[in-house]
């Protein structure tokens, strides 16, 4: 039986690997969030970019920091690079999966424990085809009860990880919510290789396969650096809450464009008729005109008559 030791390099490598799994869950929360305050292509490409970020970043970049402190006494060990880069696509594709079930299914809960379920076992299958892609001159076996614990742990940290990209918007409770996930991620992965036990052979070979530090170490790299460049563009992206105040800016432009693009007649002023000029006041001092006398029925010549008598 050999000595297997998890920590070679004490704190670094559990501390290192829990950052990086913080970061992946982080970032793939922000672009759940933009995807959905999304629509068509671009909600497509905000869920692609958390796919990358929380499987690639997320978890297998985690789960091979990790590794990168794993020793056997009595062997070295090699990775098979074939087993190795199938295991990121697994990640990648499972947890893709995963959200575009949920955010397409509007939420259902049947949608979010199908998800959950589809996305931890996919994630079990990537630690375990991770660690089968492990070469060592020794036989391995697992403990089958530590391991059904370590798929429990995955489909639960999955089902609850797919909850917070529907529910967590804010920045403090993504970041809340991604150390929750960080440590989920985490404890799958310390239970999984706990499960682990390995039988050194009496003659160490020749391994096939690629040192770490040769092969792991650079496209860890490579998807740390895809991981921050997708982080720089949610940055500089605008939130949700912007794309809402563009969205009815431009409809309240529309509405105005389309005012003023009727025809004359429909936008003209109404033609009415000019109200009756008012009648003329006579001001004060002013004598009125001279109107003759009324009659009274009298004749004028009788008038005139009697004035001469």
């Amino acid at each position: 039986m050999s000595v297997v030791n998890h920590f070679t390099h004490g704190p670094l490598t559990p501390v290192l690997a829990y950052v990086m799994s913080c970061l992946g869950c982080m970032l793939g929360l922000r672009l759940t969030a933009q995807a959905h305050a999304s629509r068509g292509g671009a909600r497509v490409r905000w869920l692609l970019g958390a796919a990358v970020s929380i499987g690639g970043t997320g978890i297998w970049v985690m789960h091979f920091v990790a590794m990168m402190g794993f020793a056997v006494e009595g062997t070295q060990i090699r990775y098979d690079v074939p087993l190795t880069a199938a295991s990121v696509v697994v990640a990648i594709v499972v947890v893709g999966t995963g959200l575009f079930l949920v955010s397409y299914g509007g939420g259902r809960p049947l949608a979010l424990l199908g998800g959950g379920a589809l996305t931890g076992l996919g994630v079990a299958s990537m630690h375990y085809l991770g660690m089968y892609a492990m070469n060592m001159s020794a036989h391995v076996s697992y403990d089958r009860g530590i391991v059904a614990a370590s798929v429990a742990i995955a489909v639960v940290a999955a089902t609850v990880a797919l909850w917070f990209t529907l529910r967590v918007r804010k920045p403090i409770w993504i970041t809340g919510a991604a150390l929750v996930m960080g440590v989920a991620v985490a404890g799958m992965h310390y239970t999984g290789m706990y499960a682990m036990v390995v039988t050194p052979h009496a003659e160490p070979g020749v391994l096939p396969g690629a040192d770490a530090l040769d092969f792991l170490v650079p496209l860890m790299t490579v998807i740390s650096l895809i991981t921050l460049t997708m982080l720089l563009m949610v940055i500089l992206a605008p939130s949700a809450k912007e794309l809402h105040e563009d969205a009815e800016l431009d409809a309240r432009l529309e509405r105005r464009r389309l005012v003023t693009q009727r025809p004359a007649h429909l936008t003209g002023p109404v033609q009415r008729p000019l109200p009756a000029a008012p009648a003329p006041v006579q001001e004060w001092g002013t004598e009125p005109p001279m109107y003759p006398a009324p009659s009274l029925g009298v004749p004028s010549s009788s008038r005139s008559r009697s004035r001469h008598r």
